[in-house]
């Protein structure tokens, strides 16, 4: 019977053994096909070493790959190594739940690659890359999962594929940037997902569709095609050639010369004569209607006259590498008709607020209303007081331009006019202003005021006499950076996190108490207290813009399934407090992936090697004892970046962590 017993057991323990093992032996069949993806590659700018044969693609060890709920491969994200050559999609078929694959800003060229066999995708990356070609019309057709597409900044051409308007799911195709050529499809506007369009910077003809134009809820770009007319492009379509307008079937023959009488001469030039006057009136009536509706409607002028990038880079002159990338994107923009500056660099104009003058030009005028106040701690003051104040333009960022200025009293403020916030109508608008104006915390800048227009709105705010967080680190070197010793630095980081801690308590409910924490919005006193700002925005945005604007909807997990929560203000967070270890500007603030360093990238394979201790800035490694410290911390925030949001801290036991290191 003990026997029989004793079987019984060797048999069930047996059982078991072979269910734990099965998911490893999942995980290392799924090593091969990535690491035939790798052999299939040149890589030139890194290495993908962390990627072996025979181990576990889940464990977190291999860099750029995405797991669920770290059991199978679902997303590759292997951007900036310089990879080149072709790639074998039939490697990637023996993955049966890969969701997102991210291979932008590399030098791949040639026609797009076999893609639509991966009829499981969600996203397909590939921006800033040198594709070429033609894509066929039917390669999307099968790929029906398809949510976001990125094949801007490569060299496609032909037409747009039929096939991309058969896939219901879409919600953001960016083509911008290429060279296609044709009509833009009216079926494209009717893809009910689709949320978001760029088209911009192509060889685009014809109208653009009622389709695109009349919807309200799809952020679309279609600037820089020269030969599109529409509503969208400013340009009347009510005018077709007799070439085009008469066509011949002759046999191809060259059609016969019309002949025409001095009559009919005498008439095409009476009918020219009207049209020229009747479009003389025309301009003459728009230009008095014009006119009227700036004495009764006076706008804000001066903010239009800087337009910068859309990085929210305020106030800063990055380093040369970046600078440099930011060019190739001022050139872009301008073929956009656009005026923008990449780097991201502070464009100053100094001029009377309401007064017009050449370094920033006019101002906020009256008859709009005045300012609310939410906070007295500063005193009060009115939209008048603005209007005389000296003003200085700072620069654009993802929510709107901001320029200083200085009251007669002395008080220097931060007037941040933002746009496309149009999500609650004014009472409710109102409501969270006052939130946040009762808002106290030593690590939060509480807004002072705010004034309210239904097509933008200021909000004002005290000035921090050090800039930003990112100003300090990465511009004009030399003027603040020998002040970033480590008992500064770790001063900033625990600030930071204690102030996070708080609105994470204070705006529990929100999806994110924060939304778009970088270092362009950690401002820091005069002793290097670092204040939060732009914080709880998300219920004030439309969806779209919030996408596009927000800092946190970079996050790898937005990226594979279009979700935020409160631990993509904990990856923001990491982001931070490697930039201030590391000293280096991180490529993640860049919407176009070029300049900077990728420092989550750079920080994984440098923690999987145990190579910590390269990663902090030199010039505070040389000037202290506490490198014990500085590791620690780079632990903490490499754990806050991890790509798995179930596998990253969240933001009570970071902060605890954050707390533990002290000098």
């Amino acid at each position: 019977m003990a026997a029989v017993l004793n079987h019984g057991f060797i048999l069930v323990l047996l059982f078991f053994c072979c269910f734990s093992i099965i998911p490893s032996l999942q995980h290392v069949s799924e090593s091969e096909p990535l690491v035939r993806f790798k052999n299939s590659v040149k890589i030139t700018k890194g290495d993908l070493n962390s990627w072996r044969a025979g181990t576990d693609p889940c464990s977190g060890k291999w860099f750029g790959i995405y797991c669920q709920k770290g059991l199978t491969v679902s997303g590759i994200h292997v951007t900036r190594l310089g990879l080149s050559g072709s790639i074998t999609v039939d490697d990637l078929k023996d993955l049966p739940n890969l969701k997102t694959i991210r291979l932008d800003n590399n030098l791949l060229s040639g026609p797009l690659p076999h893609f639509f066999k991966l009829r499981g995708l969600k996203s397909l990356m590939l921006s800033n890359n040198s594709f070429s070609e033609e894509i066929p019309d039917d390669f999307f057709k099968d790929m029906t999962k398809l949510k976001r597409l990125f094949l801007d900044h490569n060299k496609f051409v032909g037409k747009i594929p039929s096939s991309l308007m058969q896939l219901p799911q879409l919600e953001e195709l960016h083509l911008q940037e290429n060279n296609f050529t044709g009509e833009i499809p009216v079926e494209i506007g009717n893809i009910k997902s689709l949320k978001t369009l760029d088209l911009s910077v192509n060889n685009l003809e014809g109208p653009v569709p009622e389709s695109i134009t009349n919807r309200k809820n799809l952020a679309v770009n279609v600037s820089g095609n020269e030969g599109l007319c529409g509503e969208l492009v400013d340009l009347s379509c009510d005018y077709i050639s007799l070439d085009e307008g008469q066509g011949r079937d002759d046999g191809g023959q060259t059609p016969p010369t019309a002949t025409v009488s001095p009559n009919s001469n005498n008439a095409t030039v009476h009918a020219i004569m009207v049209a020229i006057t009747l479009l003389l009136m025309f301009f003459i009536i728009v230009g008095v209607i014009r006119k009227r509706n700036k004495k009764k409607n006076p706008d804000f002028r001066m903010l239009d006259k800087q337009r910068l990038s859309d990085n929210d880079i305020v106030e800063v002159r990055v380093p040369e590498s970046v600078s440099t990338t930011a060019k190739r994107s001022t050139e872009s923009s301008r073929k956009r008709g656009g005026n923008a500056d990449g780097s991201g660099s502070s464009k100053k104009g100094v001029s009377q607020v309401g007064k017009g003058g050449n370094g920033g030009g006019g101002g906020l005028s009256g008859g709009m209303g005045d300012i609310i106040m939410v906070n007295s701690d500063k005193g009060s003051f009115g939209l008048p007081d603005l209007m005389k104040a000296a003003a200085e333009v700072l620069g654009n960022g993802s929510l709107g331009s901001a320029y200083k200025a200085v009251m007669t009293n002395g008080l220097s403020v931060v007037v941040k006019r933002i746009r496309d916030m149009n999500q609650l109508a004014r009472e409710p608008f109102d409501v969270e202003m006052r939130r946040f104006g009762k808002l106290r915390h030593p690590n939060i800048l509480t807004p002072l005021a705010y004034h309210y227009r239904r097509e933008e709105k200021l909000v004002v705010s005290e000035y921090m006499p050090k800039s930003s967080l990112l100003y300090v680190l990465h511009g004009d070197r030399g003027i603040y950076h020998s002040e970033l010793t480590w008992p500064t630095r770790l001063k900033i980081i625990q600030g930071v996190a204690h102030g996070m801690k708080f609105l994470h308590e204070e705006f529990a409910s929100y999806d994110l108490p924060h939304g778009n924490l970088k270092s362009s919005n950690v401002l820091l006193s005069e002793t290097y207290e670092p204040l939060i700002s732009d914080y709880a925005f998300l219920p004030l945005l439309q969806p779209t813009n919030a996408s596009q604007a927000l800092f946190a909807f970079k996050t790898p997990e937005f990226a594979q399934t279009q979700q935020v929560s409160h631990k993509s203000d904990v990856y923001c967070l990491g982001i931070i407090i490697l930039e201030i270890l590391t000293g280096k500007f991180p490529s993640q603030y860049l919407n176009n992936g070029k300049g900077g360093t990728d420092i989550v990238q750079w920080v994984q394979s440098s923690v999987a090697e145990q190579k910590e201790e390269e990663l902090i800035d030199p010039e505070i490694v040389n000037n202290t004892d506490s490198v014990r410290q500085m590791v620690e911390l780079l632990r903490v925030g490499a754990a806050c970046i991890a790509s798995n949001p179930d596998e990253r801290l969240d933001m009570r036991e970071a902060v605890r962590r954050i707390e533990q290191v002290n000098t």
